[in-house]
């Protein structure tokens, strides 16, 4: 049921793989100044943070694909890749955010990377900002609750539009971009200062982002018209954990809110119905133009792409259950599904759930670009007999087959990650999601040598049958 131009591949981002973090001419960015949790947990400024001293963090030298890209691309055509999706540095173009030209250096570093893929017949899907952005404009403008990054991230997208508009024809503006609401450091840049409201300031970087992306797609038609922009969200189905009518409305409500809420903005070109009373109740007023909602609404994007690692349960105010751990929130967890070694659920059918709501709804291509498991993992002659790995991707993308028979339009699926990687969530190079060992440990030690894991061939056998081989 796959077609034949089935985007098969897989998923990366520049701050968990590239390393060389001030080489090149890069600037620092908000993910180079915290570590893993600490970055994703965090939220107010401690004492000192922006005069921290670099001790090691795993991302500044990850599994410095900066200087391995060649060697790692080569692994990826040997599997059959047709699509790679990476992120592009901001910060290695515009180290400052604010500079008058870019950075040359970085811009050929891509070039190269481009090239490379191209060459071995990989298409580069590329995100344009993932979860990091120039440290600079955090301090200058508290990142992207000032408007001013609207105009600094439309400069450097159509900087990258205008030089690689003969390499990349897909693109993606911002990675689970509906995370911002909660985690306004992690994925905006901003610190809200203590006691005031997070929410306020959530849903207003959201809208910023909104209307960066929307000059981005206007941008990417004038300047690439043959290629395509999609937005990029988490997306978890919430189920209520049980029949009981308040169990059924506190799911509903906290997937819109929480999950769907940003699509409405970056799909239909507009604010839901329900914002208002959100709004309401969260306390937010927002500072929005007539002229940004008409660009919200002449400049949507062309797909939605999304994250599935699984599904979250959920229930009415004063419900006491056993929380579970997720990918940027939290859960009850389901009595009826399994747990990963860090508390993740897993939920195969989630996935043929997922892809029929959001086409459903939307009624846009979908392509999925983030699905794989984290485990902890030993190299043992010069492998890793990762079944359970095979496993989870088999029966997942035995799901997405049965979404394509359903009348769905799946444009590809990259899943995370084709070799180790920094973990976002944790910060660890032990919590591996890779078909390709990476020797490096959590504090930067080893080999950094690449070695294929049993599930190398598995996915190689996969792409070359088309999926055809799924079912056997």
């Amino acid at each position: 049921m796959f077609s034949k131009d089935f985007l098969w591949g897989g998923a990366t981002a520049a701050n968990q793989i590239e390393g060389a973090y001030n080489e090149g001419g890069k600037g620092l960015s908000t993910a180079d100044i915290l570590p893993g949790k600490e970055r994703f947990n965090y939220l107010f400024d401690p004492q000192g943070m922006m005069d921290t001293k670099f001790d090691f963090y795993p991302s500044h030298k990850a599994i410095d694909h900066y200087h391995h890209y060649k060697e790692d691309i080569a692994l990826m055509a040997e599997m059959g890749f047709k699509c790679y999706r990476l992120s592009i540095s901001w910060p290695r173009i515009y180290p400052n955010g604010y500079d008058e030209i870019p950075n040359e250096e970085g811009l050929q570093y891509y070039d190269d990377l481009f090239d490379e893929c191209l060459k071995n017949g990989i298409q580069p899907l590329v995100t344009l900002s993932h979860f990091e952005m120039p440290l600079a404009l955090t301090k200058e403008y508290n990142g992207w609750i000032d408007k001013k990054c609207i105009e600094y991230f439309e400069k450097y997208v159509r900087t990258v539009f205008e030089r690689y508009q003969n390499k990349v024809k897909y693109w993606l503006t911002f990675n689970e971009v509906n995370s911002v609401t909660k985690l306004t450091f992690h994925s905006g840049g901003t610190i809200v200062p203590k006691g005031e409201n997070v929410d306020q300031y959530g849903y207003q970087i959201l809208h910023n982002q909104a209307v960066a992306s929307s000059l981005a797609v206007k941008a990417c038609h004038e300047i690439i018209p043959d290629a395509k922009v999609g937005c990029m969200v988490q997306y978890s189905p919430i189920y209520p954990y049980s029949c009981h009518p308040d169990d059924v409305f506190a799911a509903m409500e906290l997937e819109r809110d929480r999950e769907t809420f940003a699509l409405e903005l970056f799909v239909k070109g507009e604010y839901p119905y329900y914002s208002k009373r959100l709004f309401n109740k969260l306390d937010v007023n927002l500072d929005v133009t007539k002229e940004e909602l008409d660009i919200l609404k002449q400049y949507p994007v062309d797909f939605i792409s999304f994250s599935y690692y699984m599904s979250l349960a959920w229930a009415r105010e004063g419900f006491i259950g056993e929380i579970t751990k997720g990918n940027q929130m939290s859960g009850i967890k389901n009595p009826n599904l399994e747990s990963t070694e860090w508390g993740w659920q897993i939920d195969p059918k989630g996935l043929r759930i997922a892809l029929n709501k959001l086409y459903d709804t939307y009624r846009k291509p979908l392509f999925i670009v983030e699905n794989g498991i984290g485990v902890k993992e030993e190299l043992k002659h010069d492998t890793v007999e990762d079944d359970y790995r095979i496993d989870y991707l088999k029966q997942h993308l035995l799901q997405v087959e049965e979404a394509i028979e359903d009348g769905i339009p799946v444009m590809g699926y990259t899943m995370w990650a084709p070799m180790d990687i920094v973990s976002n969530s944790t910060g660890e190079m032990s919590k591996r999601y890779g078909l390709i060992y990476v020797d490096v440990d959590d504090k930067g030690n080893g080999t950094f040598k690449r070695y294929k894991k049993k599930s190398f061939n598995w996915y190689k056998s996969v792409i070359k049958s088309n999926g055809g081989n799924l079912k056997i």
